[in-house]
């Protein structure tokens, strides 16, 4: 029987290589500086020879600097990969696995009618979780290029923001008092109502996937120094700590942490808030007071004046 390793057992080998190399790195450095110094103790003439043999040496220890953090980056880009090919096939494979557990139940056994509904509305449910991460995976293809948005018209960002929480209420089942929305004027931006609409989903998804069962969420559209149309998504989630306000928004990546490993995900929608808000000349951040004390995300753009 061939035996399997967990990632977590593949991420510590990959680490374990990352140190020897690093090691032998610093160990050869270090041999190099002892045996040059140790010739001019010997030889007081070979200063042409330190200064060329000083030369080489700086070469290469920028050589095996640089080719250091190549490979840790590729490892961790590799280990980002991993993670997201297994939150990827986890997202398809549970609710294609329902959906059919409940079809074939539908098929071969007689169903009272409040049952029959009930199996109805999980399935639509899985339905919709599935056609949700395919639709991210797609806009994550799209959005990530790059590229300006192809179809740009003008928006009304305040009747927008409505619209996603609204389907927000809806897709994730929670009371109108979960979410508490306020706008100012109609805030008139240009820009792309697909994209614009997906990046201020995936806020407020987040918001309530990881706020938990007591999700209370604050959603605000208004205006920043005149200039911009910004909306503010604050939650009563676990917090993010401040070395991690910046990774959160790159490509696959996803906290740690025991409610975070509960709250499945692919790790690509914060990177599509971002990556929407650079398209259109905005900007995404994050902010938070900690761990325990909830987050608030931003997301703005130019306003249309």
């Amino acid at each position: 029987m061939v035996p399997r390793y967990s990632g977590a057992m593949i991420a510590y080998g990959r680490r374990k290589s990352v140190a020897f190399i690093i090691a032998m790195g610093i160990g050869l450095i270090i041999f190099a500086v002892l045996l040059y110094f140790g010739r001019v103790v010997f030889d007081w003439r070979a200063g042409l020879r330190l200064v060329l043999g000083i030369i080489m040496l700086s070469a290469i220890i920028a050589g095996v600097a640089l080719n250091t953090i190549f490979l840790i980056r590729e490892i961790r880009r590799n280990e980002q990969h991993d993670a997201f090919i297994n939150a990827v096939t986890h997202e398809l494979k549970t609710p294609i696995a329902s959906i059919r557990l409940y079809v074939e139940t539908l098929q071969t056994r007689s169903v009272e009618e409040h049952k029959r509904k009930e199996f109805y509305g999980i399935i639509l449910r899985d339905s919709d979780r599935l056609l949700g991460t395919i639709e991210q995976i797609l806009q994550t293809g799209r959005i990530g290029s790059g590229n300006k948005p192809s179809h740009v018209s003008q928006l009304n960002l305040s009747e927008i923001v409505g619209e996603c929480v609204a389907r927000a209420q809806v897709l994730h089942h929670v009371s109108l008092e979960a979410i508490q929305y306020t706008a100012s004027a109609p805030l008139r931006i240009m820009g792309d109502l697909d994209e614009v609409k997906a990046a201020i989903s995936n806020l407020l998804d987040n918001a309530l996937k990881y706020s938990g069962a007591g999700a209370r969420v604050l959603v605000e559209a208004g205006t920043d120094e005149g200039k911009y149309a910004s909306v503010r998504v604050k939650d009563n989630g676990p917090g993010i700590p401040d070395w991690e306000l910046k990774r959160i928004f790159k490509r696959f990546y996803r906290m740690g942490g025991p409610l975070a490993m509960r709250v499945k995900g692919t790790g690509l929608g914060l990177f599509i808030v971002r990556s929407v808000a650079r398209r259109h000349r905005g900007k995404a951040w994050a902010e938070s007071a900690g761990p325990g004390r909830g987050s608030t995300f931003v997301l703005q753009f130019p306003l249309e004046k």
